[in-house]
């Protein structure tokens, strides 16, 4: 990835997330956006977002951010001026979610002995 493109995915990043932050209400959840992937024409972006909160939640919130990618990308691009304006694509990132679960499941993993380690416990 160019130097340009990921600087532009980053301004992109923040200024979405300060508009999702302002213009939408979300009670008991919270929204986060964890990237932007612009294409190297600057014609679409898609925006990987994280829902913490209730369960279904993220489809919900996913729906209502593409309903409103519009407004979104009018408010965004008032700020950031590019040549080409992309299409935002709201996609959901359970990112944060895996990595949770792969944690518990090395803890898990860790709790567990090792025939090695029963057969040293066992000779002391």
């Amino acid at each position: 990835m160019s130097q340009r493109l990921s600087r532009v995915n980053e301004l992109l990043k923040r200024e979405i997330s300060a508009c999702i932050e302002k213009s939408f209400e979300f009670p008991n959840i919270l929204v986060t956006v964890h990237d932007v992937d612009t294409a190297q024409d600057l014609k679409a972006a898609k925006v990987f977002i994280g829902v913490i909160g209730g369960e279904g939640e993220i489809d919900r919130v996913i729906k209502k951010l593409n309903s409103k990618h519009g407004f979104i990308q009018g408010v965004v691009m008032k700020r950031v001026v590019l040549r080409n304006t992309p299409r935002l694509t709201f996609v959901a990132d359970d990112s944060v979610e895996r990595g949770v679960r792969v944690l518990n499941i090395l803890e898990e993993l860790g709790d567990i002995e090792t025939p090695d380690e029963e057969s040293e416990s066992d000779g002391k």
